[in-house]
């Protein structure tokens, strides 16, 4: 995990769980509270690490929904994703005595069992804290494993079921005359990274305004007459707009610069990917997918980890 390349991959997997600032979910809060029950612990956490930030998905005797990746134990676990990376003493470890949360007196034992997809990529933890050294029997170490399968489990099923949206969303850009006389299309992904912050400090009301009037913003940028075509993917902080014809560019452009004008006005991190058809009757998820790869990039551009 340590060259670039290998991050790159990592992260990209986690980008496309599209996991990260998603909903609380009873489901995931369940694992925490076994995960603090079987190993005895105070805090519980399901942590995501994404570039700049362990993001808990759920959590237990924490009121934090994130960190700095500087100060995440967990960013040291997934660097050895097959076995459950166990401190005893946060205190007497060099790499972790100076995190905020060490120094306090809020943990002093950690134990992760990292979470990895089918391609090996570590995405995040089920962990444990206590405010005292301690280790794990070997029973707690095999059910924190097991707790790290079923959360991945869990995860990709949430991503499937994100993918299928996806589809509904883009499936009537392909209906219509105007769509059927393009000749080519681009396939634009605009989304709101950080939504659960815009939660947190607006309001779930005032944000869902706020990302009804982005989809109206981005819609006046589009020509339907020429088949272009526009939605929000159901519950996602994405929206996905399909530009037609030859002439499609000043349009995607505008599109841009209107994300753009959004994000600054309202104080919004928004991320836009784009791909184009290779042909006019190109699949349209498949030109999603490739999409969102750059929608990846992007965002990886604006951490500065391109």
């Amino acid at each position: 995990m340590n060259d670039k390349g290998s991050e790159s991959a990592r992260q990209r997997a986690l980008d496309k769980l599209k996991a990260v600032d998603t909903a609380a979910d009873p489901l995931y809060d369940d694992v925490t509270r076994i995960a603090a029950t079987v190993c005895d612990a105070p805090i519980a956490l399901v942590s995501l690490i994404d570039r700049d930030r362990q993001w808990f998905k759920a959590k237990t005797g924490l009121d934090l929904a994130q960190t700095p990746r500087s100060v995440a134990v967990c960013d040291h676990a997934i660097r050895e994703p097959d076995e459950v990376f166990e401190v005893p003493d946060l205190a007497q470890d060099p790499r972790f005595a100076d995190f905020p949360y060490v120094a306090d007196g809020t943990a002093r034992f950690y134990a992760g069992m990292p979470m990895t997809t089918a391609d090996g990529d570590a995405v995040g933890t089920v962990c444990v804290l206590d405010a005292q050294p301690r280790r794990l029997t070997d029973e707690q170490r095999d059910a924190l494993e097991a707790l790290s399968r079923v959360t991945m489990a869990l995860l990709e099923a949430d991503c499937r079921r994100h993918y299928r949206k996806a589809a509904d969303a883009v499936e009537p850009a392909a209906q219509g005359e105007a769509a059927q006389r393009a000749e080519s299309f681009h396939l634009a992904i605009v989304r709101l990274d950080r939504l659960a912050e815009a939660v947190a400090e607006r309001g779930e009301r005032a944000t869902e305004k706020l990302v009804a009037a982005l989809v109206a913003e981005l819609e006046s940028c589009t020509e339907p007459r020429l088949g272009d075509y526009l939605d929000r993917v159901s519950d996602s902080p994405e929206i996905v707009a399909v530009l037609r014809g030859p002439d499609d560019e000043p349009r995607l452009e505008r599109l841009r610069a209107a994300a753009d004008r959004f994000a600054s006005q309202h104080r919004l991190s928004l991320h836009v990917g784009v791909a184009e058809a290779g042909t006019a009757d190109e699949n349209l998820m498949a030109v999603y997918l490739r999409a969102d790869e750059a929608l990846s990039r992007a965002r990886d551009a604006a951490a500065g980890n391109a």
